[in-house]
């Protein structure tokens, strides 16, 4: 009981934890309202589980929403066993189709969830309500527009770009998206603020990604 009342009394501000997943992405957000959103899940479900379980307290099985960046692998596979053992709220992702196993299966869990699901493009605002800790505000900046339902052999080039705020931090999450995405974004003719205090680098910082052209507007 002791441990609880310390949980529930730590100071409340907004939380950004990057989990060591090996080749892949995932980021745990949790706001002042005690919000939490996973930002991919890695290539391993066993691995997102103990990093979520190690970020969560043992008696809170649900996630508010679970944002997929793109369908493969190394972003996906780990979701999945988040599905599984955790009630998720949201869903919010491309709608882009691949031919997998993990695709396959992606989709025959979200239907299962009976989760809302929402279909990510620039302009898409998540806001959290006002909090004595402070408001967030998560802004899709790419795709320009709704991909649901194309069939994209590499969907490295379909992920969600968002920038994430938090008074005066914030973040910007790329996926894999690589130096032509970059580039849209950049010279894109409707502006986009790309500023930020940390990048997650594109592609797990592969040389596909992080222009210099980039790296400068960020």
């Amino acid at each position: 009981l002791a441990w609880l009342a310390v949980w529930e009394l730590r100071p409340q501000g907004l939380e950004v934890t990057f989990f060591d997943v090996g080749q892949g992405d995932a980021a745990f957000i949790e706001t002042p309202g005690r919000q939490q959103i996973l930002i991919d899940g890695g290539p391993s479900g066993e691995k997102v589980l103990e990093k979520l379980g190690k970020e969560m307290p043992f008696w809170d099985r649900s996630i508010d929403l679970i944002i997929l960046t793109h369908p493969e692998r190394d972003h996906l596979a780990g979701l999945l066993e988040v599905l599984k053992r955790y009630r998720v709220e949201n869903i919010l992702w491309t709608g882009v189709v691949r031919d997998t196993a993990e695709y396959k299966e992606w989709q025959k869990l979200i239907q299962e969830e009976g989760a809302n699901i929402y279909i990510a493009q620039a302009g898409l605002r998540i806001s959290g309500g006002r909090t004595s800790g402070g408001r967030y505000d998560l802004f899709i900046l790419y795709p320009f527009e709704s991909l649901e339902g194309k069939e994209i052999k590499n969907s490295n080039n379909t992920s969600i770009v968002a920038r994430l705020v938090f008074g005066e931090t914030s973040f910007l999450f790329t996926g894999d998206a690589t130096k032509s995405v970059e580039k849209e974004l950049v010279l894109s003719p409707t502006p986009h603020n790309l500023n930020a205090d940390v990048l997650k680098v594109g592609h797990h910082g592969s040389k596909t990604s992080t222009s210099k052209e980039f790296i400068e507007a960020v």
